[in-house]
C-alpha cells in the first residue's frame, strides 16, 4: 500500500498558481560571511524563466535548513560536541540573497520588480501566502507577517490571467 504524504511540491498550488506551469524546483542555501557566490540555483531560476515562448515558468524554491548543526568553537572550549539551535531561513533572506546574486550576475531572472510568492506553513490551518515583487518580499515585515517557519518563495515566470487574479488577491499591500 502507498500512503501519500503532504509535499510542498504540490501544496504550493495554494497560492493559485498552475503547477503545470513551474519548473524544475531550486534549493537556496545560506550566505555566511565568508561564502555568498553559491548561486547554481540562479542558472536553473534564469532557464525557468526563459524556458517558454510565453514568458517562462515560475520556479519554487525550497529555503535552507539547518537543525542539528555542529557548534565547532564550544566543541574546541568544552570538548563535548554542541551543537547550535536550529535556524530556517526566511523568505525575506531568500528574496535578499536572490537580489544579490541579480545584482551580481545582471541576467534578470531575479530583477527587483519580478513578481513572486512567499507562503508560510503551506497546507497547516495557519497558512499565509503573500504575493509582490522580490523587492517587496525582501523587506524585514515581510516575515513578521508570515510568522513562523517553515517559508517557501516562488519567483515567478510569466502569469496567465487567471494566476494574476491570485497573485493580486495575495498582495502584500493590498488595502484590507
Amino acid at each position: 500500500e502507498v500512503v501519500h504524504n503532504a509535499s510542498i511540491m504540490n501544496a504550493c498550488g495554494a497560492c493559485g498558481l498552475q503547477l503545470y506551469r513551474f519548473g524544475e524546483t531550486v534549493s537556496i542555501v545560506f550566505f555566511t560571511e565568508t561564502w555568498r557566490h553559491g548561486d547554481s540555483f540562479y542558472d536553473k531560476i534564469l532557464r525557468n524563466n526563459t524556458g517558454k515562448g510565453e514568458g517562462g515558468l515560475h520556479t519554487l524554491c525550497l529555503l535552507d535548513i539547518k537543525v542539528h548543526e555542529m557548534d565547532f568553537d564550544k566543541m574546541i572550549q568544552t570538548g563535548k560536541p554542541v551543537y547550535m539551535p536550529p535556524t530556517f531561513m526566511t523568505a525575506s533572506v531568500a528574496a535578499s540573497q536572490l537580489l544579490e546574486i541579480e545584482e551580481r550576475r545582471g541576467d534578470g531572472a531575479c530583477a527587483a520588480d519580478r513578481p513572486a510568492i512567499a507562503m508560510a506553513r503551506v497546507g497547516a490551518k495557519d497558512q499565509v501566502i503573500l504575493s509582490g515583487s522580490l523587492e517587496r518580499l525582501s523587506r524585514d515585515d515581510v516575515d513578521e507577517k508570515l510568522g513562523a517557519p517553515l517559508h517557501s518563495l516562488i519567483v515567478c515566470g510569466e502569469l496567465h490571467d487567471l494566476e494574476k487574479e491570485f497573485f493580486d488577491h495575495f498582495n502584500i499591500d493590498k488595502e484590507v
